[in-house]
């Protein structure tokens, strides 16, 4: 039995993208519909049993018409060939209002053959070409779903945090034990791992996560758990049940830069006895879109800066990537600097993401005039953060509040209040 997890496809992210010509849809969509496109390919070429999606399949909660066909048309792929394909619900996945849909529900709702969407906390049924195959989902919680007014009334926001983690600790162990030990199981989760390394674009976390210990995870009674939310793959447990974040199919900022990209492959043997079912694991990486970053430091005595920074951008591998320049010069340096002989040296890039001066102490970033005009606010904020070198824990904070007012604006008056 084969299962493919991957996570966070995130259709919709087209920041760092232009429109292309020929479809008249964003380059940077096409990137991640390519990715799914190779996902597909190797479920149908390689024995595939189950196509796993730990959650995401969008970037907002309200996806286009035209995201929601593309999608759709690729999952059709896998359902005509019998191949089943789970959905985990995943924090972009849920609608503002609890009593709306999620983003998912519509499969369940046409009643699309061999497509399951986990939107709550239970074990699900999975009938798979190799046999049955139990799947504990651990979707991003609805809050209200779990913790009731009574519940958090007079509490702080961290103690309403720790509250959700103990419920969702709590009814991962009750759903554990209910797993039948003779049909193989395996858990999902969209939740943030304590340890995990982010290297995702925190403005995407909408709130404040909670954190589960790596323990409440690792059941005996599972044999892998595919996770999701986080970005950067990584092995949190090498050891039975593995557990594992596949990361995401594409690079979605500077963040990300470094990051490997793919899916993940697990072989289990329905025979063998519980606990001892995984024979066989893989990582399959995806030439993702690269992002790639050029830092420039020019001698105040330079008397070309513009051959310095021309040349820096020479050796780095540019092509078709994403790419930003960071210039650190002196003020009287700055009024050598032809940008238009920069840009021309970027021209094999597939998008200038910013060309920015750090000068005598003072930062200022520049982006040309068609590169700006299709800026979301997130977009803009994200590159003045990138410009000013603000990362970690002080960037999260700033994106997560500009997300927050965002997400309020565009409420509605009875979510709002």
């Amino acid at each position: 039995m084969r299962v493919l997890h991957f996570s966070d496809l995130h259709i919709g992210v087209e920041n760092y993208g232009r429109t292309d010509p020929e479809t008249g849809l964003s380059t940077r969509l096409g990137d991640f519909l390519d990715s799914l496109d190779q996902v597909v390919e190797f479920a149908l070429n390689e024995g595939v049993d189950l196509v796993l999606l730990a959650g995401d399949a969008y970037k907002g909660r309200d996806p286009s018409q035209t995201h929601q066909r593309e999608f759709a048309k690729r999952l059709n792929r896998l359902s005509q060939s019998g191949i089943p394909t789970f959905l985990l619900v995943g924090n972009h996945d849920l609608p503002a209002a609890s009593s709306r849909a999620t983003a998912v529900d519509i499969f369940p709702t046409l009643e699309v053959a061999n497509i399951y969407v986990g939107s709550n906390l239970e074990n699900y049924n999975v009938a798979t070409p190799s046999g049955p195959l139990q799947v504990l989902a651990v979707p991003w919680p609805r809050r209200s779903a779990i913790l009731s007014r009574e519940d958090t009334r007079g509490l702080s926001i961290d103690q309403v945090r720790q509250a959700l983690e103990e419920r969702l600790t709590d009814g991962i162990e009750i759903k554990a034990r209910e797993l039948d030990p003779d049909i193989p199981a395996i858990l999902t989760g969209h939740v943030t791992v304590n340890g995990a390394t982010v290297g995702t674009e925190r403005s995407m976390m909408l709130g404040q996560d909670h954190v589960l210990l790596v323990s409440a995870l690792d059941r005996p009674e599972v044999e892998y758990v595919a996770l999701g939310h986080i970005h950067k793959h990584q092995i949190l447990r090498p050891d039975p049940p593995m557990v594992v974040y596949s990361g995401s199919l594409q690079r979605v900022d500077f963040s990300e830069e470094g990051d490997e990209k793919g899916f993940c492959v697990v072989d289990l043997d329905p025979t063998a006895p519980q606990g001892r079912r995984m024979t066989n694991f893989e990582f399959h990486k995806l030439d993702a879109r690269n992002f790639v970053t050029v830092d420039v430091s020019v001698e105040p005595q330079d008397a070309d800066p513009t051959a310095t920074v021309v040349r820096a951008i020479a050796r780095k591998d540019i092509a078709d990537s994403v790419v930003r320049v960071r210039i650190s010069l002196a003020a009287e340096t700055d009024a050598h600097l032809r940008e238009t002989d920069i840009r021309a040296a970027l021209e094999p890039a597939h998008f200038i993401a910013s060309i920015s001066r750090e000068i005598a102490g003072t930062r200022r970033t520049r982006i040309s005039p068609t590169e700006g005009e299709d800026l979301q606010p997130m977009q803009a904020l994200g590159l003045y953060l990138d410009s000013r070198n603000i990362e970690g824990e002080r960037r999260e904070k700033i994106m997560r509040k500009a997300e927050e007012l965002i997400e309020l604006d565009a409420a509605e008056p009875e979510e709002a209040g």
